[in-house]
């Protein structure tokens, strides 16, 4: 699935006006032509097919569990760190390769029978193919995805320090992560077969493979969206170079980046953490809260503020070298205007009593700007809001940032809506009638028609038979193990309910468009109000609701990547169940053992100032499950609550994509309007209050570098070198973060403190409150 920077191609000009000439308004096509109606996928999908190269393979099985088994553990691991990583299945795809290829050449061809059955096979059928790898990288793109529901598991253990049992736990995971496959059965004869549902982002790994497995150097001009950078990466990588005079090869240069990077972390991640963020305007004003405030990178403004750190750089809001100048400009734009106009004014006029807390902080607090005690509204026996308790105690109050953060979220939601139907409207709609009709035949194009021939189809009884069982054990979850999911049978059958609703239509954008809209906002208010005080029924909720919905179109999205290649639609299938069951037995496994093994995980306050197990992600999922879950929004954003005035972002989200419409109809040869992708711009908040100023300054300062300075004075080593060194720099840090952990902190083989050991950035004013008479430890009284 695409990340939130990846909602939009290079332009987001109407997408009717970019394709109309490539589609054959009739639906049909001649004799000759025998190919697709998109014109995308005529010039990057081939229509040829050998169905006798071996696919399920020892080598696809060995290399997809290995693969999704790491990168699902290394994910998760960084997960709970203050500045995270994530490792992409590209470094995956980079690695399987050539071990592929060398197990070719080694493993012996002999063909042995299993003891018992009438099946047989070999080690080694022959040379290691492009479908194998195809499958291979559905493993590791699956384990890097994660499991969205371990959020709940560290909130209930590490925030709530309440017991959970383990094996509803563990039902939890595999459910919300498989239920999706119901919907995904339902709608793929819509969403896969059909030639008009042409899911952009699937071309580029078309391409990619083709290029992996190619001699030629043919060039594919016309993809939409900024993942080309892969196909530079694997051409580099599996292409035969000669190196030229004074020219490292690509490949050298990529295992020359990955040492530098895998032995500098040892700077960042051991020795010298606060390097991680350096605010050099605290250091000057040490006594000055405003001062702080105004410099701290991670609780502040970050004025002045950087990292030399590349986990600083890419860990909250992945690889800035991947994300083409025009993303950067709308997201980092979006960003300045928030960070440095709106929230400044809200703050400074103290707006919603702003000055009573810290200036940027998710944590939620009373009407003295104490930290919310969520122990005195909570019945414990029950894990519910005790109302006589909450009146009589205090109103939920948040930062004046993070209360802004979730109007932008409702904004982005009605942005998201309004620009599709604006800019995408009439195409989407042109592109669903000619997808109703093509169904009715059998056939479709030549890739439909191709993969009808030579393979069987999954029968639809696969699908329902999960879906039938994730749905049983996600009742007996919710019903089951004392409640202590808290959601109700009708909860879950609510939350199925806006998944199965919500999935074609968004499939069919995300198809047409690769624009996706998610439903956590959505899931989280209607339980909110339909149920309210529960904390733990509400992020169950939001899970079930949103990720079954997300997790079909994930297996819908492979499904078309698949079609596409010609891999067959059985062994695709075996392949996405066994790579869910997989990642998330893992993920689970390593939440478990983490929030088992390391002493006040997530604790800020007992943790060591040098102890990087903070748990940024999670903090923030548990706050929301105290807004939306014990709160809930009828006593936050109504006149019950502090925060009613959130609620017009959902009118200014809905208005603020038409003026950008209206400008670029009236001058479509100002071609910069076109440019200007409102929620993208609404959405630079998404990755907030996890991400910081200084993670968000450094992001930008390399992306600008990389891919507007580089890619303009020195395009031929943009071109050969840009992707190859993102990858090298995500895969050294990687492996340097999980050795250190192994091989020193866990045998409790620390650095000697010093100053810059501490995990921080050296400004503890940042955090501290300037209303007068507000008293917090360690903050001065204004």
């Amino acid at each position: 699935m695409v990340s939130s920077l990846e909602v939009a191609g290079p332009e987001s000009k109407p997408l009717e006006q970019k394709f109309e000439s490539n589609i054959v308004i009739d639906g049909e096509q001649s004799e000759e032509e025998n190919d697709s109606p998109i014109e995308e996928v005529r010039l990057t999908v081939p229509i040829t097919d050998d169905p006798s190269q071996p696919v399920l393979t020892f080598r696809t099985w060995f290399l997809g569990i290995i693969s999704c088994m790491v990168l699902a553990f290394v994910n998760q691991f960084f997960g709970y760190r203050s500045n995270q990583l994530m490792v992409s299945s590209v470094v995956a795809q980079i690695v399987t390769l050539p071990v592929g290829k060398l197990m070719a050449t080694t493993l012996p061809t002999r063909k042995f029978r299993l003891p018992g059955t009438n099946w047989s096979g070999s080690l080694n059928p022959g040379p290691f193919n492009m479908k194998e790898h195809v499958l291979i990288t559905i493993f590791a793109s699956t384990g890097a995805g994660g499991a969205y529901a371990t959020s709940i598991i560290t909130i209930v253990k590490a925030f709530y320090h309440r017991n959970l049992n383990p094996t509803a736990a563990m039902l939890l995971l595999q459910t919300t992560q498989l239920l999706g496959y119901g919907w995904a059965g339902m709608f793929r004869k819509f969403l896969v077969d059909s030639p008009y549902m042409w899911w952009p982002s699937n071309l580029v790994q078309v391409s990619l493979f083709r290029f992996v497995f190619s001699t030629s150097h043919n060039t594919i001009f016309v993809l939409v969206i900024y993942n080309l950078c892969f196909v530079y990466l694997f051409r580099a990588l599996h292409e035969k170079e000669e190196k030229c005079e004074g020219k490292q090869t690509r490949l050298r240069f990529f295992l020359i980046v990955f040492f530098v990077s895998f032995a500098y972390y040892i700077v960042p991640g051991y020795m010298f953490p606060s390097i991680s963020s350096l605010s050099f305007v605290c250091w000057i004003w040490t006594r000055s809260v405003t001062a702080q405030q105004i410099g701290s990178g991670l609780h502040g403004l970050g004025i002045g503020s950087f990292g030399l750190d590349w986990s600083t750089v890419a860990g909250f809001l992945g690889s800035p070298l991947a994300v083409p100048f025009f993303a950067i400009a709308n997201f980092f734009g979006g960003f300045i205007v928030y960070f440095y106009i709106i929230l400044p004014i809200f703050y400074w006029t103290n707006a919603y009593e702003a000055k009573k807390f810290p200036f940027y902080t998710s944590q939620t607090f009373d009407h003295t700007g104490q930290q919310f005690n969520t122990t005195r509204i909570l019945n414990q026996k029950t894990f519910d809001i005790n109302l006589p308790a909450y009146e009589s105690y205090s109103k939920l109050y948040l930062s004046v940032m993070f209360a802004l953060i979730y109007g932008l979220s409702f904004g982005t939601l009605t942005a998201t809506i309004s620009h599709v139907a604006l800019f995408d409207g009439k195409f989407i709609w042109g592109m669903w009638k000619k997808a109703t009709l093509t169904t009715k035949d059998k056939f479709g194009d030549v890739h439909t028609r191709l993969m009808k021939k030579n393979y069987k189809e999954v029968p639809q009884w696969w699908f329902v038979s999960v879906l039938i069982v994730s749905f049983a054990l996600a009742i007996y979850a919710c019903e089951g193990f004392g409640k202590q999911l808290q959601l109700p049978w009708w909860g879950l059958l609510l939350a199925c309910a806006i998944a199965f609703t919500f999935t074609l239509p968004i499939g069919v954008i995300l198809a047409t468009t690769n624009q996706q809209m998610g439903l956590n906002v959505i899931t989280e208010l209607i339980i909110g109000y339909l149920y309210p005080g529960k904390p733990l029924a509400n992020v169950a909720f939001k899970t079930y609701g949103y990720m079954s919905m997300s997790q079909a179109l994930y297996f819908v999205g492979d499904f078309k990547l698949g079609h596409y290649m010609k891999i067959p639609p059985r062994s695709m299938f075996l392949v996405q169940l066994v790579a869910t069951l997989v990642s998330s037995t893992v993920c689970f496994g390593t939440t478990w053992w983490l929030l088992s093994s390391i002493e006040n995980i997530c604790n800020k306050d007992k943790l060591p100032i040098s102890s990087p197990w903070t748990c940024p992600g999670d903090e923030v999922f548990y706050n929301a499950s105290i807004i939306w879950g014990i709160i809930g929004p009828g006593r936050m954003f109504t006149s019950k609550g502090v925060y009613p005035g959130m609620n017009w972002f959902f009118l200014i989200g809905l208005l603020a994509p038409v003026p950008v419409w209206f400008f670029a109809r009236k001058f479509p040869e100002k071609k910069w309007i076109k440019k200007i992708h409102i929620p993208l711009i609404f959405s630079a908040t998404t990755a907030m209050p996890v991400a910081k100023a200084v993670h968000y300054w450094s992001w930008g300062f390399v992306g600008v570098v990389f891919n507007y300075y580089i890619f303009r004075r020195y395009k031929a080593w943009w071109a050969r070198h840009n992707y190859i060194l993102s990858a090298a720099l995500d895969a050294g840090t990687a492996i340097m973060g999980v050795l250190i952990y192994f091989a020193l902190q866990n045998n409790h083989i620390n650095f000697p403190d010093w100053w810059g050991s501490e995990n921080t950035d050296h400004c503890p004013l940042a955090a501290c409150p300037t209303e007068k008479g507000i008293v917090i430890k360690g903050c001065p009284v204004f």
